[in-house]
């Protein structure tokens, strides 16, 4: 399913149009929380492997967009299962620092975590997150989930919390 609607918003799959937005994000001290800030190769590899996830999986992470305003990117939430992940993650990155604290993100990862156990059949969802990211923990465990100290790592070098989101009663 390549947009995916709610109350408020639209996710869609990834352009080549959302570049400017996410080459802002990618480049800046915000990215830190997923390795950054990244130069502008890094930042537009970055962006390259969102897009070829879909091509690869046939799903991936969806820019997050106000309905109306469905060419403004303002973040990117949903599946994220490179070959090397241990686990099928939701992942969160907000582009637009403005819209934190409105509730899009909130809004944005529940409508992911819930196609991911339904459309996309999976049976764990976790989320991988930098240590010292307290608004995305904030979120995890808004989200109900909770920090699985003995999860396995993404990548081993580099330190992350695993929270675990629950399944919900009935699938």
């Amino acid at each position: 399913m390549e947009r995916l609607d709610t109350a408020n918003l639209v996710l869609r799959r990834p352009v080549g149009g959302d570049w400017p937005a996410a080459r802002a994000f990618f480049m800046s001290d915000r990215a830190k929380g997923i390795g950054g800030p990244l130069s502008e190769g890094q930042a537009w590899r970055a962006l390259a492997a969102e897009i070829g996830h879909w091509d690869i999986r046939g799903y991936g992470m969806w820019v997050v967009t106000q309905r109306g305003s469905e060419d403004q990117a303002l973040g990117m939430i949903g599946p994220w299962y490179p070959a090397d992940w241990p686990e099928t993650e939701i992942g969160w990155m907000i582009w637009d620092e403005s819209i934190e604290g409105t509730g899009i993100a909130t809004e944005a990862a529940r409508a992911a975590i819930l196609h991911a156990w339904t459309a996309l059949g999976w049976d764990t969802i976790v989320s991988y997150i930098a240590p010292d990211n307290a608004r995305s923990i904030r979120l995890a465990e808004k989200l109900g989930a909770a920090h699985d100290p003995d999860a396995p790592q993404p990548k081993p070098d580099v330190p992350c919390l695993v929270y675990r989101h629950p399944k919900p009663e009935g699938l």
